[in-house]
């Protein structure tokens, strides 16, 4: 597994994401890492997360799985090269999520996600969310190379 997470790979002018951006003080700082075969990550929601006391906002969750899975796409493109290539940033074309069962606010999360396939320029990958040992969410991401039209001057 590599040890710096995906998102410390993308190039600093594009590291500003609210989700995982190293670069956005205020951010949550989703962190990916890439085992060869899938990204692992864990999160842990903050008292502000709060949907209903005790359960975290699902808007959060829908956050983790979109940066979680686009990191993915982006680690499965740029291989097995370690930590020393710069990973090619994505972004998300399409994002669905299925809440599966409450998610409670104060343990630590676990994302797990895979490529479920390849499609052109498209990586569709599958996230899941887990807390205290259960699947709380499940998403799809479809992930796309950044367009040249994002790009910074």
């Amino acid at each position: 597994m590599t040890s710096l997470p995906v998102q410390h790979r993308y190039g600093e002018e594009l590291s500003h994401c609210y989700g995982c951006g190293r670069n956005n003080a205020l951010g949550l700082h989703i962190e990916t890492h890439w085992d060869g075969r899938q990204g692992l990550g864990r999160f842990t929601p903050r008292p502000e997360h709060i949907a209903l006391p005790g359960f975290v906002y699902g808007g959060l969750l829908a956050s983790l799985v979109d940066c979680h899975g686009v990191a993915t796409a982006a680690a499965a493109d740029a291989g097995d090269a370690g930590d020393a290539r710069i990973c090619p940033r994505y972004v998300t074309a399409s994002l669905s999520v299925n809440f599966l069962r409450p998610t409670p606010l104060g343990p630590e999360l676990e994302l797990r996600a895979w490529v479920k396939e390849r499609r052109g320029r498209k990586t569709v990958v599958e996230v899941e969310i887990s807390a205290l040992g259960e699947i709380r969410a499940r998403g799809e991401v479809v992930a796309v190379p950044m367009p040249t039209t994002m790009k910074p001057a």
